[in-house]
């Protein structure tokens, strides 16, 4: 199935049935509408494919079931009569069959989701697992390698890819750590490239992370995405590093967790160590272009700062369909005073991330820059930025950041207590920094309370 088959809402699957979101639920219900749960989302995380709704339509006009037919102008038919979806091929009780297929299908994925739900929101009614569980199932290790390959290539489309074959695999073997952990780490990277915001992505990662962990306690990679989801999400610093230690100490080998942890340690300002981490990534996968990348911004970070934009030229040339590098150089760029470059490298990030939202910011940035030097750009980019942080589609921290440069005290703590209720890892980490408010007792008592997640 490709990105574009799927409808991630129902919402969506009520517009393509054109029919009202009440009335589709209530077919997932009773008449076994082919709707699919993603596991960790809670009750009203959903999805379906247009062509499994299709078939299901057409399998209710065999049986004579008249009363879920769409309108002839359902969008998701593209306008196409009633009359002339033909019925399902095959006798009656193949149709009824294949519904009673479809139905249990649908009934295993939600027990997935209640599965992994339940124990992130009432965790001490579950009993413990026994023990842990590797799948010699064929079918699910090789949605998981499927799911694997898509999460390699971090694209918005491709992470949803790898959602889709994670949880076919979790429905083929409810009980393989490893499809979970998948799941978890494919929300995590959704969030970082902007196709899912952090209140939705985290809890989903934190759930199916925890999941993983239940049902496979020596699993390095479970601790490791445990980790990873428990710093970034709750803020919990010590418990994240403890989970990061537990997954090096059941595989040193493991590359990724030797990065993850670097980003971490980088994170808490513990710049020497991180960079001893990452140089154990490297060394363990050293075609890495997310680890060659966080280490550029690691050795920048350090005031390397020649080696630093060395390696992320070189990784531009290298592997130039990868968009973190353009982050990283937008950074880089914007620290040495180079604006339209800094303009330039975060709008090329937004394309290759089809990020309009993105590409909206810059838009603005480089009419006021080019308007009014610094000042203008800051003035331009601030409106569009404040809407999208106002919808919780952007950063309340870079809101607040803005308000600062610009003089405006008051805002800026308004959006700085945004920032901390919604956990944004600006807030967490400090960066960009807003030396203007150091002294605010304000500003202060915040990163009072910041500190006081960490040592959690």
């Amino acid at each position: 199935m490709t990105p574009a088959e799927r409808l991630d809402s129902w919402k969506e699957i009520a517009a393509f049935l054109g029919r009202g979101e009440r009335t589709v639920k209530r077919w997932g219900v009773d008449r076994g509408l082919p709707v699919h749960r993603v596991p960790g989302g809670g009750r009203s995380a959903v999805f379906a494919y247009r062509g499994e709704l299709t078939d299901w339509l057409r399998g209710q006009k065999a049986v004579g079931v008249e009363a879920v037919e769409p309108e002839a102008s359902a969008p998701g038919l593209r306008g196409e009569p009633v009359d002339s979806v033909q019925p399902a091929v095959g006798s009656q009780a193949e149709t009824k069959w294949d519904r009673r297929k479809g139905f249990w299908i649908a009934l295993i994925v939600v027990a997935i989701g209640l599965a992994i739900w339940a124990p992130y929101r009432f965790r001490s009614w579950r009993a413990p697992v026994a023990g842990p569980h590797r799948s010699s199932d064929p079918a699910a290790q090789d949605l998981y390698l499927k799911g694997r390959y898509f999460w390699e290539r971090r694209t918005p489309a491709d992470l949803k890819m790898a959602i889709d074959y994670f949880t076919q695999a979790i429905v083929e073997d409810p009980g393989d750590a490893k499809a979970y952990v998948g799941l978890a780490d494919s929300y995590n990277l959704l969030r970082e490239f902007g196709a899912m915001s952090p209140s939705e992505a985290y809890p989903r990662a934190l759930a199916a992370a925890q999941r993983a962990v239940e049902l496979d306690d020596n699993s390095a990679e479970a601790h490791e995405s445990l980790a990873f989801t428990t710093f970034w999400w709750t803020w919990k610093a010590a418990t994240a590093e403890r989970e990061f230690k537990r997954a090096l100490q059941l595989n040193p080998n493991l590359a990724q967790a030797h990065h993850w942890y670097a980003t971490y340690l980088m994170a808490v300002h513990r710049h020497e160590e991180a960079l001893r981490e990452i140089t154990t990534a490297q060394n363990l996968d050293p075609a890495s272009p997310a680890i060659l990348a966080d280490k550029a911004y690691l050795l920048w970070r350090l005031g390397r700062h020649d080696e630093a934009v060395s390696q992320l030229k070189q990784l531009e040339t290298s592997v130039p369909s990868f968009s973190s590098t353009y982050y990283y150089l937008g950074i880089i760029h914007w620290e040495q005073g180079a604006y339209a470059e800094a303009i330039a490298d975060r709008a090329r990030l937004a394309r290759m991330r089809q990020d309009d939202a993105g590409l909206a910011i810059e838009k603005a940035s480089a009419e006021g820059f080019a308007a009014g030097g610094l000042p203008g750009l800051l003035k331009s980019e601030l409106p569009v930025q404040k809407q999208l942080a106002d919808q919780a589609k952007g950063s309340a921290y870079y809101v607040a950041w803005i308000y600062a440069a610009l003089g405006e005290r008051d805002s800026a703590l308004a959006y700085l207590q945004i920032a901390f209720d919604r956990r944004e890892a600006g807030l967490l980490t400090g960066d960009p920094p807003i030396p203007s408010l150091q002294n605010d007792p304000v500003y202060r008592s915040l990163t009072a309370q910041v500190a006081s997640l960490l040592a959690q």
